[in-house]
């Protein structure tokens, strides 16, 4: 599935990914409006990741702009900012009643396709005991593959046993993770990373240790966790972002370069750069 990605990720400023031919927006920082412009409108599904500004500062423009188009807004349903966004913004922009805020459970699918839906999944960036406040996101590809023991079958007699059992009898369903998103969160559980084709990962700090000294409140990852993991799971393209403005860019692009050589990752990687957007990621320059 092709997929073009409009992205800008620098951690505490804003972060906001567009996934244009789905329609899709994952978290709406500042600058969202103003970069993409008039493609801004063929969002139809938003998943926020969590409350921070920097995830949402873009939200009340675009909701005031593109409203008539009705977007659903999702987010984790114990993240109770969105509630009081919501009232705020049908009393000052009355325009925009029409929008969906939607609460999301974990592991709550939302179809947005007829083959597609999208599933938050809880991370561990706010992480208090028996509240979801923070979620990661997955899109999820669903098709109907023909069963091994009918293989051999000819197109005939695939057809006559379809009308006599129906199509759930000789079909299976496939599920393939087209894309995940992290959001913030620390690395906790490999396999809910695992098995994607496009994997967008933050990566605020640069090593472990740098890590352990900056996650005091909400949790975050290092780019050197981030690469480890990617090493041990399958993943076949891997987008970096939200690095910290305290790092020079050169500084960055050196330690994913090293990283890359000391994990041996052999599949495309790309960043987004510290206070840059970029457009169509999957087709600028990666870092191998």
């Amino acid at each position: 599935m092709k997929l073009t990605i409009h992205g800008y990720s620098t951690a505490l400023f804003a972060t906001w990914y567009f996934i244009e031919e789905l329609g899709l927006l994952f978290d709406a920082g500042d600058g969202l409006t103003a970069n993409l412009l008039g493609k801004t409108g063929k969002i139809k599904h938003v998943f926020i990741s969590h409350a921070d500004r920097d995830h949402l500062g873009g939200l009340l423009q675009y909701n005031q702009l593109f409203s008539h188009g009705k977007p659903a807004i999702h987010y984790p349903k114990d993240a109770n900012s969105f509630k009081f966004l919501a009232e705020f913004t049908t009393k000052f922009d009355p325009h925009t009643s029409g929008t969906l805020w939607k609460p999301l459970m974990d592991n709550e699918i939302i179809n947005i396709k007829s083959n597609l839906s999208v599933q938050g999944f809880e991370n561990r960036h706010i992480d208090i005991y028996g509240q979801l406040k923070s979620l990661s996101y997955k899109v999820v590809e669903t098709k109907n593959k023909l069963k091994k023991e009918f293989h051999k079958l000819k197109a005939e007699e695939l057809i006559a046993l379809k009308k006599e059992k129906g199509e759930g009898f000789i079909n299976e369903k496939q599920h393939k993770n087209v894309l995940i998103y992290s959001g913030d969160t620390p690395i906790f559980d490999y396999s809910k990373f695992d098995n994607c084709e496009v994997l967008i990962h933050e990566a605020t700090f640069l090593s472990k240790k740098e890590l352990e000294k900056g996650n005091h409140k909400n949790k975050h990852s290092s780019l050197e966790e981030v690469m480890q993991m990617v090493s041990e799971i399958k993943v076949n393209k891997l987008i970096l972002g939200h690095f910290s403005s305290r790092y020079d860019q050169k500084n960055v692009d050196s330690e994913i370069k090293r990283f890359i050589k000391l994990y041996n990752i052999k599949i495309p990687v790309y960043r987004i750069p510290i206070g840059n957007c970029i457009k169509d990621v999957l087709n600028s320059q990666t870092l191998n």
